[in-house]
């Protein structure tokens, strides 16, 4: 039985895995960087181990110092968490050779479908549904240019080891097709270290829907429904909520069962996803599988009321399947927000810095799954998301206006985050009526940036604040000069609030 787990990533997901482990009884393992001495994910584990500089490439992504570290505080089992060696097949065939347990599927498995071209091929092989396009790595700018005018455009140019939409570029018309397939190639090279590519007919305005699925060793695989992930930014997902508005229980039911197929023909076991492209008329297509756990499982778990890491963890101990497919029943609705230290306003740059002050929601049906606390500095060298917002309620009216209220009550100061934004989603009339796409971002790109109506970003709260602040300070200095509060004259910041309204004494 495990007894021990060393966390092979940082950050909200190293945290969220704890967590679950220390509900089990189970001792975790931090590992961390120099620039993560301080994080969360270090100071809530039982153990930590430095395990080299910044750089992910010298720390995170260091397959021998993570096997060290594991050797030397004699854990039985690592939890890759998702990205960095979350979907390396290298990295999970070593931890099996040093006689670790990897939570997560064999490595067989990883490279069968991270590989793009080959998953198309034994999805196909399977009966799942794939997108028009090519079966085999395209050999230079002149064979894309042929099979583009062959499938017809818009065609998109993909990766095959590709994932969270690098080496991806979508092409419109003939002259530009070189351009993207010498662009495509060089940025797979550079992510993934391989610079095949492939082309796929892009499908205009589709919902891009995932299934979580659960397999173990004993042959039984299943679903836990979907996700709709189609509030995107670069092929980034921003939002998320199950169900999905689109879905409806006969193309639940449709897809599911594909997802399992797609599953069982890998022979998949742990907890991983089947990306979906659906179509405005319903049709839908395989887009790829997630050998992990994906960012926004955590509304699969509100929804299904199931704890994804311990059922990651009970499969790796061996133990079968506990639930069944005809027992899992969506109840209520669940919606993911994106907490990002970025800067919205100029162009989505990162945003890092020391958070002065931070006052996060709380309530019934809220739930945060980060790691930042005040006083902490957000490193420059990782992904700019510091956590997640995730809301539950008996229906989709309930769970937006949920999310409105605790997007209004999270504060963050010191650095730029996207919460202004995230607010500005919930109240366009597409999110709110579940009739949105992919398209999305683009389509509400200009109100998202320059929301209609100014107080929407709540200038006057702003306002109040500084108000009481200078009103505070003022009160210090004049106690401090001996002049009695009672009969000082009234600030000139308090009158002004009190004018606008907008200071409560």
């Amino acid at each position: 039985m495990i007894k021990k787990v060393l966390i092979a990533n940082r950050g909200e997901i190293a945290v969220r895995v704890m967590r679950s482990c220390r509900e089990m009884g189970i001792r975790s393992v931090a590992v961390f960087s120099e620039a993560d001495r301080t994080a969360r994910h270090v100071l809530y584990a039982d153990e930590a181990c430095l395990i080299g500089p910044a750089a992910s490439k010298d720390s995170y992504l260091d397959i021998g110092k993570i096997i060290r570290a594991a050797r030397q505080h004699n854990v039985d089992a690592i939890h890759p968490g998702y990205g960095f060696l979350s979907e390396n097949a290298e990295f999970a065939r070593r931890c099996k050779e040093e006689g670790f347990i990897f939570i997560g599927p064999l490595a067989e498995t990883m490279e069968a479908m991270g590989d793009k071209i080959a998953a198309r091929k034994r999805m196909i092989a399977a009966g799942v549904p794939v997108v028009p396009g090519t079966q085999e790595p395209l050999k230079d700018a002149a064979e894309a240019r042929r099979l583009c005018n062959e499938i017809g455009y818009p065609v998109m140019l993909k990766a095959s080891m590709g994932g969270g939409g690098k080496g991806m570029r979508l092409i419109y018309k003939e002259e530009d097709v070189e351009e993207a397939y010498n662009a495509a190639r060089s940025e797979s090279l550079s992510s993934f270290g391989d610079d095949t590519v492939y082309l796929e007919k892009f499908v205009e305005g589709p919902h891009h829907i995932e299934f979580q699925i659960l397999g173990d060793n004993h042959g039984n695989v299943i679903h836990l429904c979907e996700r709709e992930c189609s509030v995107q930014r670069r092929n980034q997902k921003i939002v998320e909520e199950s169900p999905s508005p689109f879905i409806t229980p006969e193309l639940r039911r449709e897809m599911g069962e594909k997802a399992v197929a797609a599953a069982r023909a890998v022979n998949y076991s742990g907890a991983g996803t089947i990306e979906f492209l659906v179509d405005k008329h319903r049709h839908f297509y395989f887009l790829e599988m997630n050998t992990r756990l994906q960012v926004e499982h955590p509304i699969t778990e509100e929804v299904l009321g199931l704890d994804l890491v311990k059922e990651q963890i009970r499969v790796a101990n061996n133990e079968p399947l506990h639930i069944r497919q005809e027992d899992i029943v969506q109840r209520g609705h669940a919606i993911e927000c994106r907490i990002c230290a970025e800067d919205t306003a100029n162009n989505f740059m990162p945003s890092p810095g020391v958070i002065r002050q931070l006052t996060e929601p709380n309530g019934i049906g809220v739930r945060i799954d980060s790691y930042v606390y005040e006083g902490y500095e957000i490193p420059v060298y990782y992904d700019p998301m510091i956590g997640k917002l995730i809301v539950w309620a008996t229906t989709r009216e309930y769970a937006i206006e949920r999310m409105r209220r605790v997007l209004h009550e999270y504060k963050i100061t010191g650095l730029k985050t996207n919460i202004s934004y995230l607010r500005r989603i919930m109240d366009i009339p597409d999110f709110v009526h579940g009739t949105y796409d992919t398209s999305f971002i683009g389509k509400h790109g200009e109100e998202l940036q320059h929301p209609v109506n100014p107080e929407d970003e709540h200038k006057s709260e702003n306002i109040a604040m500084i108000a009481a602040y200078m009103d505070y300070l003022m009160n210090l200095e004049e106690n401090a000069s001996g002049t009695s509060a009672d009969n000082r004259p009234i600030s000139r910041w308090r009158e002004f609030g009190l004018q606008k309204g907008v200071l409560r004494i």
